[in-house]
Order: structure tokens, then C-alpha cells, then sequence
């Protein structure tokens, strides 16, 4: 179909509504497709488009690095391997920011950016979406497990710092998302209707639960008992190039999927 006036006018349209296709099947909040609107019968790239795939690879670069600055950090400065069943609270306590990090906040983001990155069906992006975030979930539920099994080797109370409030709060908001997502969306216990109305909040509120899961990670950077020096710099560039990250998926999720014309 030719991109004219009135074709760009309507795409345009349904961009801001959210949801279906120009074919009248705007009630299916899951018939969308990456489908290219065409000009002269050549299919065209939209410069938002080009923009969303720069700005996920970027993502990918700041999660690599964070990813090369966590291992180095856990095996070269904390002792080496994490263990839970380990006879060592430091060894158990490196199950924390290792499953967090390159678990709970890695996956979390490459979740969200999976209706960007996978130039597939709409099925196909709905699912990877859904089980990446159901492997950070059980990651997440894992890693505030060795945080307790540490603190009770220690024999440490529980609960009593700002980031472990945070990290109960994000992590019980990460599971209730994941919940009301999958029974609304995947096993179709709503109404079309109710999809349609529940689709902008979902987006928004999972959005906001990863930003809040940033922070809870920023604030337990914060309390490291980091050498000044090589480990403090490593701990401080590794709380850095998180956020970096989370700004990449945030304007990932900020530039809009193209509907088919």
C-alpha cells in the first residue's frame, strides 16, 4: 500500500490508541506484527524504528559490561564462587548480587525489550517476554533467599536497611505483575476489552517496577563494605553502568512498535 497522507494520518492514530491493525481488527490487542508500511510498493523503515534497534543494542552493550564487572567483582575480589550450601557467609552472600544482577535486573530488561528486539510474531514476542520474566522472578526469589541464609549465618536481623524494604516491595510488585500478565494475557482470563484497558498499564507499571528494582540495586551498592581503590571503582562503575542500562530499556519502551499498514 502506498504511504500517503492518509495512510501516515491513521498509522499515526493507531499508534496513540495502542493496539490492532488498520484491517478493523483493532479489538485483538494480539494481532499486532512488525509488519513495514511501504512506499512505491518498498518496504520503508520508520526513523523510530532504526532508533528503537540502535538503542537495544546499546542495552545489550551496558548489560555485557555489567555482566563482565559483576563476575570480576565476585570471583577476583569476593572470595571466588558462590555457594549457598557453603560453610562461609561471604561465599553465600555472593549468591546475592550475582543472581540480582546479572539475574533479577539483566533479564528483567531484556524482557521488556523483547517486542523491539525480535522482528517475529506478536505470539513469539509475547512468550519470550513472558518467560524471560518468569526466569528473573524465580532469580530474584532466589537471591533474597541467600540474602536472608547470610544474614542468619551471621546471625544478623533481617529487614532493618532501606534496601531490603525496597527489594521486598519490588520483588512482591515483580511477581504480582507477572501474575496479573499472565492470567490476563496468556491464559485469556479477561475480556478483549479488559485486555485493551489493562495493555498501557501493564507497559507503565512494569516499567516503573524495573526503575524501582534499578534502585533497590543502587542502594545495595551502596552499602558495600568496598576496599577504596580497584573494588570500589569496579563496585561504583558496575552501579553506573546499571542505570545506564535501565535508561537504554526505558527509551527502548518510549519509542513505539510499528503496526502492520
Amino acid at each position: 500500500m502506498p504511504c500517503d497522507s492518509h495512510s501516515l494520518l491513521l498509522f499515526i492514530s493507531l499508534e496513540l490508541e495502542g493496539g490492532g491493525s488498520i484491517d478493523g481488527n483493532r479489538n485483538n490487542v494480539d494481532d499486532r506484527s512488525t509488519t513495514m508500511p511501504t512506499l512505491a510498493g518498498a518496504p520503508v523503515k520508520p526513523w523510530y524504528m532504526v532508533a528503537a534497534a540502535n538503542v537495544t543494542k546499546v542495552a545489550h552493550l551496558f548489560a555485557l559490561t555489567v555482566f563482565v564487572l559483576v563476575l570480576a567483582w565476585v570471583l577476583h575480589f569476593r572470595g571466588g564462587a558462590a555457594r549457598l550450601n557453603s560453610d562461609d557467609p561471604n561465599l553465600i552472600f555472593n549468591v546475592h548480587p550475582l543472581v540480582m544482577c546479572l539475574g533479577f535486573i539483566l533479564i528483567s530488561g531484556e524482557g521488556i525489550m523483547a517486542y523491539k528486539m525480535l522482528l517475529t510474531t506478536h505470539a513469539v514476542q509475547k512468550s519470550v517476554h513472558m518467560m524471560l520474566h518468569l526466569v528473573a522472578l524465580g532469580l530474584g526469589i532466589l537471591g533474597i533467599y541467600a540474602a536472608f541464609k547470610y544474614h542468619k549465618a551471621n546471625t544478623m536481623p533481617d529487614m532493618v536497611s532501606l534496601h531490603s524494604w525496597l527489594g521486598i516491595c519490588t520483588i512482591s510488585l515483580f511477581g504480582l505483575q507477572w501474575l496479573i500478565g499472565f492470567a490476563s494475557f496468556w491464559l485469556g482470563m479477561a475480556s478483549q476489552f479488559t485486555k485493551q484497558m489493562l495493555v498501557p498499564f501493564h507497559k507503565s507499571a512494569g516499567l516503573v517496577i524495573f526503575l524501582i528494582m534499578v534502585c533497590t540495586a543502587e542502594t545495595g551498592f551502596v552499602q558495600m563494605d568496598a576496599a577504596p581503590g580497584t573494588e570500589s571503582r569496579v563496585v561504583n562503575f558496575t552501579g553506573l553502568f546499571i542505570l545506564l542500562f535501565a535508561l537504554a530499556v526505558s527509551f527502548s519502551v518510549a519509542l513505539p512498535i510499528v503496526l502492520s499498514l
